[in-house]
């Protein structure tokens, strides 16, 4: 960090776990606006998590240094603040001139007016056709009337101007939005034209963050319907948390802007005619941050290790029944399947601690490690991440189920520490949440196992000597076969199946 006698500029602090990079995720202040003493200012992605970062200053925000979706290593500079003498729109538009691209998310804050003459984004002009419809009144007696909103005009048809459209310019745009209104013709002569709407059809939604594509993406959200709050009309996390809380309340509201694209041919062939809402948009996303990590482990995992799966067929009827009465009976614990299934690796680990290990390539060596830190998959909107239970084998069932719990929670909003996603000598996969029965999932290197859990189904199963339906699902081991072999390995597996379908043998093992 740096300073000057007005200045303090704040540079990327180290993260902590041997991190040297982060990708600016989404700003949270702009240009002009103030700040206190920790308040939290961006939102960095790193190879591990999503971090907040605070800012150790007070006064006006005067520059940021980098655009969302820019990497920054540690110690380069990040915000700059301080005692501002100008105006709040004034510093913006200073550093929008700066900047000198209208692709930039810099340059707009939250407080004050923007100055009318500042830079409008670099869009293309859009092509208004002038049989396109407008939205306004009724026209006048002796006019021709303009068809309805997305019908197509008759041939040689000129429609009404919308209601004021030739006395000024176009009404100020939403915020957040390139444009908040229909383009009319007829409009004065010299007024420019508002650059088209970003779900329109000039261009594809702008979307700079790969993690809002992909909560979009999760959540069946149509881009192309999603209203932008951010600068410059791009599209942020917010804006399709929104439209995932408000379903069909995105882009129908302005609906001028519909009104203003042209019709085509299919939609005048026929009107009712749905329109699908999948939009297929080329585009090339950056592999950084935790996707790129994930990858690098995933490759050399793949490259470097010798894994084998196998697989059985188990009975969870008694497992359930376990848990029903715990939840039952002491609803406080929150015991689940996946708490139990945990106990059931932990001692199948403690049996079977070759595969509690990993190999260090560069010695030669199979290391076995002398504690369980028990890693398990969790989705969240960033991926898929595996946050470590730490010394499980110290712990009770119950102290397993209140662990993944919190850690379950912090996944899902974005807040687990690094130090929390790394370390884990053995994963728990429940693929079943996903709805398959089986898969071959690749080990978390550098570890030597993973146990993975389908969907919990009914099936006919010969119990008692008797066919009868019972609750059945599959567990799949995959393991590196140079720390065992087949019969460790199927060991390993027959034991958790027997836990499984009779809980007692975990008893002897608590």
């Amino acid at each position: 960090m740096t300073a000057t006698a007005a200045r303090q500029v704040f540079r990327l602090p180290d993260l902590g776990e041997g991190l040297t990079e982060a990708e600016i995720v989404e700003w949270k202040v702009a240009v002009g606006d103030t700040v206190e003493i920790d308040q939290i200012v961006v939102e960095v992605e790193t190879a591990k998590a999503a971090v907040e970062v605070p800012v150790p200053y007070a006064g006006t925000v005067l520059r940021l240094h980098a655009e969302a979706g820019a990497v920054v290593a540690v110690g380069e500079p990040l915000i700059e603040v301080g005692d501002s003498q100008e105006d709040p729109a004034a510093a913006r538009y200073r550093e929008e001139e700066r900047a000198g691209s209208g692709n930039v998310l810099i340059g707009y804050g939250t407080t004050g007016a923007p100055h009318k003459s500042r830079r409008r984004p670099r869009t293309p002009k859009p092509t208004v056709s002038p049989a396109t419809p407008a939205a306004g009144p009724a026209p006048a007696p002796g006019s021709v009337p303009a068809p309805a909103s997305g019908a197509a005009p008759a041939p040689g048809s000129v429609p009404a101007p919308a209601s004021g459209a030739a006395a000024g310019p176009a009404p100020a745009p939403a915020r957040g939005s390139a444009s908040g209104a229909a383009i009319a013709p007829g409009r004065a002569s010299g007024s420019e034209p508002a650059p088209s709407s970003p779900g329109g059809p000039e261009r594809a939604p702008r979307v700079i963050s790969p993690l809002v594509r992909r909560m979009a993406r999760e959540h069946g959200v149509d881009l192309a319907a999603v209203l932008p709050s951010g600068p410059h009309g791009v599209i942020l996390r917010r804006d399709v948390e929104h439209a995932i809380a408000n379903p069909g309340a995105s882009l129908d509201a302005p609906s001028a802007d519909k009104a203003a694209a042209p019709a085509s041919p299919a939609a005048s062939a026929s009107p009712a005619a749905p329109v699908s809402p999948v939009t297929l948009v080329a585009e090339r996303i950056p592999l950084r941050g935790l996707r790129r990590t994930v990858a690098d482990k995933l490759t050399r995992s793949r490259t470097e290790i010798p894994d084998a799966t196998t697989w059985v067929d188990v009975d969870a009827t008694d497992l359930l029944a376990v848990r029903d009465t715990l939840r039952r009976t002491s609803p406080d614990l929150g015991i689940g399947l996946l708490a139990l299934l945990a106990r059931a690796c932990v001692a199948g680990l403690l049996r079977f601690p070759e595969l509690n290990s990993s190999v260090d390539t560069d010695r030669a060596e199979i290391v076995r490690h002398g504690h369980i830190n028990l890693g398990f998959a969790a989705q969240t909107e960033r991926g898929l991440v595996v946050p470590v239970v730490r010394d499980a084998h110290l712990m009770t069932t119950a102290g397993l189920a209140a662990e993944l719990t919190r850690l379950t929670a912090l996944a899902r909003s974005g807040s687990l520490p690094p130090s929390a996603l790394t370390g884990g000598t053995f994963t728990l996969n429940n693929y079943g949440v996903f709805g398959v029965d089986g898969s071959t999932p690749i080990i978390n290197h550098p570890e030597a196992a993973l146990l993975g859990v389908g969907r919990v189904i009914d099936r006919p199963w010969v119990h008692d000597g008797a066919v009868v339906p019972r609750k059945i699902t599959q567990l799949s081991f995959t393991f590196d076969h140079r720390v065992c072999d087949g019969g460790a390995a199927g060991g390993f597996l027959r034991f958790v199946a027997d836990c499984v379908e009779n809980p007692a043998v975990l008893l002897a093992h608590v």
